[in-house]
């Protein structure tokens, strides 16, 4: 079993490096054909749609943001030319509600009635303010994970990545009454102040949280959810589902895995999780060989010129 959680070098995949490229091929193509499959019944579709999200990915490397993962990188890429498919197909529906609703960015803090150059000023701190909280919400999420504490961590991922209710969310988890979830949330938002207040680029951010834990959840001024959700805060790393396929998970990230992957149904850790299950498959090994022959002869085409 592949449980490998290895990076790649950017540098050298934006210099075109075949190896480099190949090996994001052998180690990202099965995750993302398992997305794909979730939404797209035809196998040659499927392959059609991997193929062009590596391929979107060679020609787009350049552009990558390091506030993200590689993996959430390509999975973005992957997202878009699935749904492009399925508009191209006519599709109805998707699979899962509001699939095709791209992650939306958080809210600008200017008011309607500023002036033009107010309101550049409010998207490019929103842009920033984005990135900030979204590296915040992972080291807040990992410093959970480290005390222990999963409890805190699936009734936080419940309201932020689930858009659970209170009242939910307290039954779910056995507390005491909504007043618990509550200061649960409030409780996790001034830490992810405090984490804010030690980096001196996250002044506006800081501000912005003080303001949001000081009044009260009407005056967000952003989505936390809508980051939350766009940046994977909580998905658990792949060593953690291939251990959670193995049964060798302690209780405590036992159940925040079980949670994430059943409840909060996250596509792309189950994605991960089937690709885990099928690496050897007849099917995968002829998605591997289409895909390399496409990548190389795309690298070999830049090449030339």
């Amino acid at each position: 079993m592949n449980v490998s959680d290895w990076i790649p070098d950017i540098a050298k995949l934006e210099a075109h490096d075949d190896e480099e490229w190949l090996r994001v091929e052998r180690e990202y193509a099965g995750r993302l054909y398992h997305y794909v499959a979730r939404r797209v019944v035809d196998r040659e579709a499927r392959h059609d749609v991997v193929q062009e999200t590596l391929l979107g990915a060679v020609r787009g490397i350049k552009s990558f943001d390091p506030t993200y993962t590689f993996e959430q990188y390509l999975f973005g890429i992957c997202h878009n030319r699935t749904i492009d498919f399925l508009r191209r197909r006519r599709a109805d529906t998707l699979q899962t509600e509001g699939e095709d609703d791209e992650p939306a960015p958080i809210e600008r803090l200017a008011a309607e009635t500023e002036t033009p150059s107010r309101v550049v000023r409010a998207q490019e701190f929103s842009e920033n303010a984005r990135r900030l909280l979204a590296l915040l919400l992972r080291e807040w999420v990992q410093e959970t994970w480290s005390e222990g504490e999963f409890v805190r961590l699936m009734v936080i991922e419940a309201l932020f990545f689930g858009g659970w209710r209170n009242k939910d969310t307290w039954q779910r988890f056995g507390l005491n009454d909504e007043t618990s979830v509550a200061g649960i949330k409030f409780r996790a938002l001034v830490r992810i102040r405090e984490l804010a207040q030690e980096r001196p680029e996250a002044t506006e951010l800081f501000l912005a949280l003080s303001r949001l834990t000081q009044a009260g959840e009407a005056t967000f001024d952003f989505d936390v959810g809508q980051v939350w959700r766009a940046s994977r805060a909580s998905c658990p790393a792949r060593v953690w589902l291939a251990r959670a396929l193995a049964g060798t998970l302690q209780a405590g990230p036992k159940s925040f895995v079980d949670f994430h992957l059943d409840e909060m149904r996250c596509e792309f850790c189950r994605a991960n999780l089937e690709d885990l299950r099928t690496r050897t498959s007849d099917e995968l090994e002829a998605l591997h060989e289409r895909a390399r022959e496409s990548t190389l002869r795309f690298l070999r085409s830049r090449g030339a010129n």
